[in-house]
């Protein structure tokens, strides 16, 4: 896999004996253009002709990789972990949606044996996370809450207020009072959206 030039619409990229077109691309005439700016980018397959595709600069690094601090809404929970959608990467809103799994040892990094789920998140809060590993075959990314600045940056309370953090563990509701537990993130200043 091979990233190559920046490349306009309408350019042509080579003639179809050499590559065949890919996404982002058509043919016209035995040649292969460019059908949108990006960068073009080559990947051979065995003994195949290489395909050449176009993928837009915003694409081209949009996956969450292991290390990346991704902000995701959860969707579900139960005992033993968090589903979650990842919503970002970075400050970079994704165009498509990622699933992703926080385990209930990814949680914190210290008294992982006390951790429980529901004290740590509920349905549609939004949360910092960052990727550990790329998953398995539901295309779920496993994600890591286990340090200060990860964890619960958005919660509402039962009244639909949004909830203010006044420790690591817990957050209260302005209008009820009522202290709700999670595993709330000390949010860095870069991460913080406005």
């Amino acid at each position: 896999r091979q990233l190559l030039s920046p490349c306009v619409a309408g350019e042509r990229l080579c003639s179809t004996e050499e590559a065949t077109a890919g996404s982002g691309t058509y043919t016209r005439h035995g040649f292969i253009f460019s059908s949108l700016a990006g960068c073009l980018e080559r990947k051979s397959e065995d003994n195949e002709l290489p395909v050449v595709s176009v993928v837009r600069d915003s694409e081209s690094q949009l996956l969450p990789n292991v290390g990346a601090v991704v902000t995701c809404k959860v969707c579900s929970i139960n005992s033993r972990f968090a589903k979650v959608h990842i919503l970002y990467v970075g400050s970079t809103p994704l165009k498509s949606t990622f699933r992703g799994t926080i385990r209930k040892e990814d949680i914190r990094a210290t008294e992982k044996d006390k951790v429980e789920v529901y004290k740590s998140f509920r349905p549609s809060d939004i949360v910092l996370a960052k990727v550990i590993s790329l998953g398995d075959a539901q295309s779920n990314y496993l994600l890591s809450t286990a340090e200060n600045e990860l964890g619960v940056v958005v919660a509402r309370s039962e009244a639909g207020v949004q909830m203010v953090p006044i420790s690591w563990c817990e957050m209260q509701c302005p209008r009820t009072h009522t202290k709700e537990f999670r595993k709330v993130a000390r949010v860095q200043p870069q991460f913080l959206q406005t």
